[in-house]
């Protein structure tokens, strides 16, 4: 064997040395522990009370379509467990016309945005634990620039990819705060 082909194996076997060393390091996040807990299990015990939002408003349904997205991420179809925290959260949306058409004067492209900031308290000491911020901004475009149901249903549509986006988010980070503590 030539030494250069030496060199690959050695190399080779040191690279399968080292995976088989951090092998037993790995631990999927969502797996139960020994103990018959798992991630879960502790995302079952965070709290979602309603943002206070003015009634029969946009940002309202806004509110209920992250609630509801966020529930169903935590809790899946399961009830929640008896709630150990909190989370509070506030947003605020924005839309701004990106595209106008000039013959009209109407907008052909829009963006919609939503920025939230939510703050995970444990509910025994009454402290926060876990704060954070998160932003989705997405665009759409207005089919016709005369169709206004169109463009109203292309709004909420905005409006429900972004309460995702945010519930998303969230849910991803009190994951990683559960998981591993920070």
């Amino acid at each position: 064997m030539s030494s250069a082909r030496l060199g690959i194996v050695v190399r080779l076997l040191a690279v399968a040395a080292l995976a088989a060393l951090t092998a037993g390091c790995f631990q999927p996040m969502y797996a139960e522990h020994a103990d018959g807990t798992g991630l879960r299990d502790k995302l079952m015990t965070v709290d979602l009370p309603p943002v206070d939002k003015p009634n029969a408003s946009r940002e309202a349904r806004v509110q209920v379509a992250i609630r509801n997205a966020l529930a169903f991420k935590l809790y899946g179809a399961a009830t929640g467990a008896p709630p150990l925290y909190r989370l509070d959260l506030k947003f605020a949306t924005s839309r701004s016309s990106l595209i106008v058409n000039l013959a009209t004067g109407l907008p052909d492209s829009e963006t919609y945005g939503i920025d939230a900031q939510y703050n995970l308290v444990e509910l025994a000491t009454n402290k926060s634990v876990m704060s954070g911020t998160t932003f989705s901004h997405l665009s759409y475009d207005i089919p016709g620039s005369y169709q206004r149901f169109a463009r109203a249903r292309a709004v909420r549509d905005a409006e429900d990819r972004a309460a995702n986006e945010i519930a998303e988010n969230i849910k991803t980070r009190l994951a990683s705060y559960f998981f591993a503590g920070t």
